[in-house]
């Protein structure tokens, strides 16, 4: 009864930090004639970052942000997860609302809801830590983008969490502005703050699929707002299919990263446990890694403290990754490496290198299922060079209808 008791306190406090108030209400939470705990899956997802403050100013401070996420599997409920994982102290957000959003930093009327933390309105996340919302019950459709609206008081804060590229456009208002389903004389902004997930309740056949990866995975050069990443593309995908309505889709990659090195963003070894292995529901994991590790052998692009690295190098990294994901019984799915030459650095031996590793993929037996990307978008009459159809114009990134090839390029029976 006393280690119960101690459990309720805990809780409370990492939740709001007041021992006294959340004895009764932790503890009720869980007491036996309480249903069993809502099974969640992940709806939406991105990878924190950190984003320091120049002169350790707080430019997010006595600000509203509102920030506009695109879900992908639907539900009656949902729950938003925060983030301070990068954080230098602890955060204090206030007077969070969410509601379907109607386009511009609008609100579709009638749709908004507020949303707690153990009842009350504002927390206070420790650094280091992730926390979700109490649920709300909005009825969110497949497909729907979000607004998500709370109130960052001032505080210090040398040390922003943060997704760089979302794609999206994204707004900051003076003020405590969370009322206004409208925000004027705001700011915008193409990253997202503090929040990086939202789940909905667990379903019969439901599950979610993480795509692991760099700014091919996370969109870099498709049309901002209009949700056009190849993630994006499955997920519309998996709407239409029979079985699958009930299939998130999890983007979490990193414009820049890199499998063996930090860089843009932590190396994707080092964030496999968060932004894989933590997220709810997972049932499957698409590999879409080491373009960028390749790039930076090439001399001017290489860093002077960073040792070479070789294409058995990159083997092993993703080795490491596949393993992680099989020790949760996680299937992972490999995806072959996209063209490159002609990109900004882009050399010879790394091409020999890029050719090793996705030879590697295809035939090592490492992986569950294999998505061969480079044969999507390759220029099968000038490899290994991209498809000019399908390239955005820098030759490394796909465009808008290359993006879009590459979400109908996945046999979707991966998946059964």
């Amino acid at each position: 009864m006393f280690k119960r008791w101690m459990q309720c306190v805990s809780t409370f406090v990492l939740v709001a930090g007041t021992l006294i108030l959340g004895t009764t209400s932790a503890c009720a939470a869980r007491a036996p004639q309480e249903q069993a705990p809502t099974q969640w899956i992940g709806t939406w997802a991105s990878a924190p970052m950190a984003s320091p403050n120049k002169d350790n100013a707080c430019p997010f401070c006595d600000t509203t942000l509102r920030e506009v996420v695109h879900i992908s599997a639907g539900g009656d409920k949902i729950r938003i997860r925060f983030t301070n994982e990068f954080g230098s102290e602890s955060l204090k957000i206030a007077n969070v609302h969410v509601a379907l959003s109607a386009g511009e930093g609008t609100l579709q009327p009638g749709t908004d809801h507020v949303v707690t933390f153990n009842g009350v309105s504002s927390v206070q996340i420790p650094q280091g830590a992730a926390l979700y919302s109490d649920p709300v019950a909005l009825h969110a459709p497949a497909l729907a983008n979000l607004a998500i609206t709370f109130y960052v008081p001032q505080q210090t804060m040398r040390t922003a969490t943060y997704h760089a590229l979302a794609s999206e456009t994204n707004y900051i208002a003076s003020g405590d502005a969370t009322m206004q389903a409208t925000l004027t004389n705001a700011k915008t902004t193409k990253s997202w703050y503090f929040v990086d997930g939202v789940d909905v309740p667990a379903t019969k056949g439901s599950f979610s699929i993480v795509t692991l990866g760099d700014s091919i995975t996370d969109g870099a050069r498709s049309t901002i707002g209009a949700n056009r990443r190849w993630p994006d593309v499955l997920a519309a995908r998996l709407q239409k299919e029979k079985g699958f309505e009930h299939v998130g889709v999890l983007n979490v990659g990193i414009s820049g990263n890199r499998v063996l090195n930090e860089g843009a963003g932590p190396s994707a070894l080092s964030r496999v446990s968060r932004d894989v292995l933590a997220q709810n529901g997972v049932r499957y994991v698409i590999l879409l890694e080491s373009i960028n590790d390749i790039g930076h052998m090439e001399p001017k692009h290489r860093f002077s403290n960073e040792a070479p690295i070789t294409a058995e190098d990159l083997k092993w990294g993703l080795r490491q990754i596949a393993d992680q994901a099989h020790q949760h019984g996680i299937k992972i799915i490999g995806a072959t490496l996209t063209p490159y030459m002609t990109a900004g650095y882009s050399f010879e031996q790394g091409e020999k290198m890029r050719a090793e590793v996705n030879t590697w993929i295809r035939t090592s037996g490492v992986f569950d299922g294999v998505i061969d990307f480079e044969k999507v978008v390759g220029d099968g009459a000038n490899p290994p060079h991209f498809n000019p159809a399908f390239d955005s114009g820098d030759h490394l990134h796909p465009s808008d209808v290359g993006y879009k090839a590459m979400g109908e390029g996945i046999d979707l029976k991966l998946f059964k």
